[in-house]
Parts: structure tokens; sequence; C-alpha cells
């Protein structure tokens, strides 16, 4: 077994990234950072009276971009306790910043219906990268469900193809389900102009027709919205 893989394999564990925070203070967002996804947030997520959950939210400077944008309240929470103090500290006199050490799968400290949308940048790609993928990634699933007002959205930004990830979400059976695309960075501050990120992309059960459309490994990132209907 490979050093690379005993990591991915610890993702879910506090441990994993109490060390690798504790060792990389720097602010670090996974896949894409706030100004090149605005436009797909500010067209699912209004900016005014809006409870928004990032999970995974790690050292990330998204949340500061959303409340500098505009949005009034935005509740972030790690596995990390190390994170969570770190970005507490920072952010302290913030008051539409809030941080909290919780576990994905397990969020029993929010009551049910309590957010409008939970954007999730890479959280679920990480479970399913560890041990018990399929169980953990249920978990979570079942949790931001139960967290989510109805009506509510929630943002999955992710590597993983619809053929990878479109039947997690459909087991789920509560919400209905479009797709976007936003081309990969390849270097800091590169726009995005090949396709608008705005503009959904056909969606059937299967995802074959998103392949149709994309090609085969398109250099994308997948960002599904799941509205719930029940």
């Amino acid at each position: 077994m490979t050093t690379t893989t005993t990591s991915t394999q610890a993702y879910g564990e506090p441990w994993y990234w109490d060390k690798r925070y504790a060792g990389d203070t720097a602010p670090f967002d996974w896949y894409q950072k706030y100004p090149s996804l605005a436009p797909l947030i500010h067209l699912y997520i209004p900016r005014h009276r809006t409870k928004v959950l990032v999970i995974g939210c790690g050292n990330s400077a998204f949340s500061e971009g959303m409340v500098d944008d505009g949005y009034e309240e935005v509740v972030n929470i790690d596995i990390s306790s190390v994170v969570i103090e770190a970005m507490k500290k920072k952010y302290s006199e913030c008051s539409q910043l809030k941080y909290m050490v919780m576990d994905v799968r397990d969020m029993r400290a929010f009551e049910s219906g309590s957010f409008d949308a939970v954007l999730d940048k890479g959280t679920l790609d990480s479970l399913l990268c560890g041990n018990n993928s399929r169980k953990n990634a249920a978990q979570m699933l079942e949790e931001v469900a139960r967290v989510l007002k109805d009506r509510g959205v929630y943002i999955l930004i992710t590597y993983g193809a619809p053929s990878y990830r479109l039947h997690l979400l459909k087991e789920m059976n509560v919400w209905t389900i479009k797709l976007h695309v936003i081309e990969k960075l390849v270097t800091e501050g590169k726009p995005n102009e090949q396709r608008k990120v705005t503009g959904p992309i056909p969606l059937d059960d299967d995802g074959i027709s998103a392949e149709a459309v994309l090609g085969k490994s398109p250099e994308v990132h997948y960002i599904y919205i799941c509205t719930k209907v029940c």
C-alpha cells in the first residue's frame, strides 16, 4: 500500500486533518475559489435572509468571499478542531461567519430544516476516498438532506462525473438534480471562459447525456444542484 493510498483512506478521520492543518496554516481552496463560482451561487442562493452551511470548510477563504459578496449568515463546520480554532480566531470580529467542530455524518447539533443551502466543495469526495466510503457517504447525504429546509439546495462541487456521483444522489430520493460544470483552473487567476458556469448541462438518469455534451474525461469540475422536494 502506498503512502498516498494510506492518506486518502484516513480522510474521514479527525487526526489526519488535525495533523494536516497544524503543519499547513496557509489558506487553501479545494477545486475552485469563490469568484469563479459566484455567478452560480447567485443563481441558486439569494444573498439576503438566507442561512448557508459550508461543510468541510477547512481554512478556505470561500466563506469570507460569500460574506464580502453580501451573504449575511454562513455557518462553517469541519471535523478538525485545529482548523476550526484557527478560523474562529481569524474571523472573531466577523459576526456573519460562525465556525463549529462537527462531523458531517452526524450533525445532530442542528435541527432539521435549519438551512436554506448547503455547500460542499470536496467533502463528499474525501469521504469516498476513505474506508467505508459508501456507508460514510450515505450517512453524510442523509444528514445534509435532514438539515436542509424544503426547497433548500445542496450544491456539490466535485471531480466526480455523473456516472460516479449520480447514483449516490438519486438513492436519497429527496431532491431534483441539475448539473453545471466549470473548467478546472490551470493557473492562478486564469478565467473560466470556455463554458458559462450558469448554463445547465442536459442530465438523464444515467448521465450519458452529459457525456455526449462534454465528451469523455473533460477537464472540468462537476456541480450538482440538488433541490430538496420532500
